[in-house]
């Protein structure tokens, strides 16, 4: 039941969103009212800024950092929660009200961004010897990041260039979120009844569960009624991502994999739901962007405020790794080849792409011993949850329990956690939406702010909120949410973004968590946290039957273990494929040179891949990350930040992971300095706090099984 509305949520700007209070009406209603009130804030700031300009009166923190932090919290807070609402909720009310507002909303972005009076107040504070003695580091580099993300917004630009460089800037956030949403009506749109049971040989249960229950409610949702159960069907099967790679791994009709795959990997490149034509316009638009800043494309302006300096060390790191991959790649694919062949009967049988994830398996199994599919009801979610609060214990210093008061939330499967310090004082929160809704939610895994730390004017302290999303399989019947190991790692890695911004010690929202961490830094805290994954300790806790409680058998975990070296060759050089992809789509392509980007991104498949795509290979209509996220020029950063997560859990390794007494002073010591500092401080500076050194990428290539294969 609802509660009645004593106010407008979507404009309250402080404490939890009252997200069931917000509805497509209200968003229609109170955005332009909240940006009313926000734009004669900024008027009134910019009049008190020229003043201060035009005298010489000495200038403050509080004074100029303060009321424009206020000014941005309350976009961020109202704006997030439609957002946040628009990725979990999505329907087509809401997505046609967020689409209304967009414009809106990068309007008085643009306006923020470029304010003069704004600018050179900060440029005043941070030139004038005065403020240099009064302000910190953190301070110091805050301004900093201001005054260069204000170049990047234009503020520099006038006359037609300004009308042009925020013209352009309304246009590619209305086609990202074109683009997003052409990604999830294309997955919405394709499905195919399956009714015979050679279509689904080799199926888990798990999955013709799952299956099932869509069938069912599909049919519901046209108004029909139909009887279906795991056993006999009918089984729809979809392109989410659960039903996708199950279906990829195990399905022993060939043909339907075929089928299965084309549609996958073909996703909005076609008919009425096209990509095509909007990542041309998103490439040229970037890229005259990049040119009104002064730049020469896109990628220069990412790279301005990352670790990486510029195009030729992002690609320096990118072939040093394909180097090391391509060799035993291409002995993977050979070895999966002959396997495959000895196992059809087949003579002339060669491997495709649907034919990768199956044959792999059966390696695996072969290999191993390893049936991943069996091990799922070793990994219960809340036996997980378990395990993984326990190793932030061990580590951290924290505890987490479940909020046991009401809390407001978008979604009865949704669990809020309160997060406490080793003196029992809460510290932080974070909501865990964990199941896939394929006809609401998008895709993929991520985290987001929900609160962000800072200290008010009053001396209350704002603790932070996270958002944790994911997409696996949810409880079906009796059994709970049974985990892939895969999932366990998503987890993992999410919980690390997470675990950087609650753990947070900056008190400026500018600079605490996440905020002003350079991009190709963010994903050090995740990736670091799947490493424990298969930590000892880690592993008897978070894996135990969810009937019998029994742990996990040593074997079973052994193999697993030697598993993460399994076909690492492959999908260190998918990695590499998508990253330079994306790096050269910023960096070198343009319309005039007479290539589209899929041909540009095909040449480079030439040496990052070791099998062709298909003609139907139309990978970059459903690529998010770059087109709809914050990933553009930027997708490098999962390798960049792998480095440096395997070489701080190399200094646990160091140590000994049986000495209990060193793994938690490292782990405090990680803590107090990566988890904490966020980007008060240089990640470089942060980083050899931590490590005593810079990074390495020899962990990474012998945690990935390549040391040596680049001698091969």
């Amino acid at each position: 039941m609802k509660k009645a509305k004593s106010h407008p949520a979507i404009l309250i700007g402080k404490g939890l969103p009252e997200f069931e209070n917000i509805s497509p009406k209200d968003i229609e209603k109170y955005i332009p009212i909240l940006l009313k009130n926000l734009n004669i804030d900024l008027n009134h700031l910019e009049i008190k800024f020229i003043e201060f300009i035009n005298t010489n009166k000495p200038l403050s923190w509080d004074e100029i950092i303060t009321p424009i932090s206020e000014i941005e919290e309350k976009l961020r807070w109202s704006w997030g929660a439609v957002c946040h609402l628009n990725g979990v909720c999505n329907s087509t009310e809401l997505r046609k009200a967020y689409s209304s507002q967009q414009p809106s909303i990068v309007r008085f972005n643009n306006r923020l961004g470029q304010s003069e009076a704004i600018f050179k107040v900060l440029s005043k504070l941070s030139l004038s010897q005065s403020s240099q003695s009064s302000l910190n580091k953190t301070q110091q580099r805050i301004i900093n990041s201001e005054l260069l993300s204000m170049k990047h917004r234009g503020v520099g630009l006038i006359g037609r260039d300004k009308e042009t460089f925020n013209s352009n800037s309304e246009r590619l956030a209305e086609l990202s979120t074109v683009f997003s949403n052409n990604v999830l009506d294309a997955t919405k749109k394709w499905t195919l009844l399956l009714t015979k049971p050679d279509e689904i040989d080799g199926l888990p249960k798990r999955s013709l569960e799952a299956m099932s229950k869509a069938a069912k409610e599909a049919a519901k949702s046209t108004g029909d009624s139909i009887e279906s159960n795991p056993d006999k069907g009918p089984w729809l099967l979809g392109l989410d991502i659960p039903t996708y790679i199950s279906f990829m791994t195990y399905s022993n009709n060939r043909s339907l994999r075929e089928t299965l795959y084309k549609a996958f990997i073909s996703r909005a490149s076609s008919g009425e739901i096209s990509n095509n034509n909007i990542i041309e316009q998103i490439l040229i638009l970037r890229k005259q962007q990049a040119q009104l800043l002064g730049y020469n494309n896109w990628a220069e302006v990412s790279l301005a405020n990352k670790m990486a300096k510029n195009v030729t060390e992002v690609e320096k790191l990118l072939e040093e790794l394909r180097k090391a991959a391509m060799p035993t790649a291409k002995m993977e694919l050979n070895r999966l080849q002959s396997f495959a062949a000895k196992n059809t009967a087949d003579n002339d049988f060669q491997l495709s792409p649907w034919d990768i994830s199956f044959w792999s398996e059966k390696l695996r199994k072969k290999i191993y011993n390893l049936d991943q599919e069996s091990l799922r009801p070793w990994f219960p979610l809340p036996q997980v949850l378990d395990g993984l609060f326990k190793l932030c214990e061990r580590l951290f210093e924290i505890t987490i329990s479940p909020q046991t008061d009401s809390y407001p939330t978008w979604n009865k499967d949704v669990k809020l956690f309160n997060v406490l310090d080793k003196d029992n004082c809460h510290i932080a929160s974070f909501y865990l939406d964990p199941y896939i809704r394929p006809a609401s939610k998008r895709g993929g895994a991520w985290m987001d702010e929900c609160l962000i730390k800072q200290r008010l004017k009053n001396g209350d302290l704002v603790l932070p909120v996270a958002y944790l999303i994911c997409n696996q399989t949810p409880p079906v019947g009796a059994s709970p949410s049974l985990m892939s190991f895969e999932e366990v790692k998503t987890l993992f890695h999410e919980f690390g973004h997470g675990l950087q911004h609650m753990l947070t010690t900056v008190e400026y929202p500018k600079a605490a968590g996440i905020n002003n961490v350079e991009w190709d830094a963010v994903e050090l805290p995740s990736q670091f946290m799947e490493n424990w994954c298969l930590d000892k300790k880690t592993i008897k806790n978070i894996a135990r039957h969810w009937e019998t409680k029994a742990p996990l058998p040593d074997n079973e975990l052994e193999k697993l273990r030697k598993n993460q070296t399994f076909n690492t060759g492959l999908a260190t050089l998918r990695q590499i494929h998508f990253a330079l992809t994306d790096i050269k789509l910023h960096s070198e392509w343009d319309k005039s040179i007479g290539t589209k980007p899929d041909e540009l991104r095909r040449d480079i498949a030439k040496t990052t891949t070791v099998m062709e795509p298909i003609p139907e290979d139309n990978l970059l209509c459903s690529f998010s990350h770059i087109f709809a996220g914050g990933y553009s020029a930027g997708y490098y950063s999962y390798k960049w930040a792998e480095v440096l997560s395997s070489d701080a859990y190399s200094m646990f390794e160091e140590a000994g992971l049986d000495n209990e007494e060193e793994v938690q002073a490292i782990g405090k010591k990680f803590r107090d300095t990566i988890l904490s500092l966020g980007g008060s401080r240089s990640p470089e500076e942060i980083y050899k706090d931590f490590r005593g050194r810079s990074s390495s990428t020899e962990a990474l290539i012998r945690h990935c099984g390549l040391t040596g294969s680049a001698n091969k």
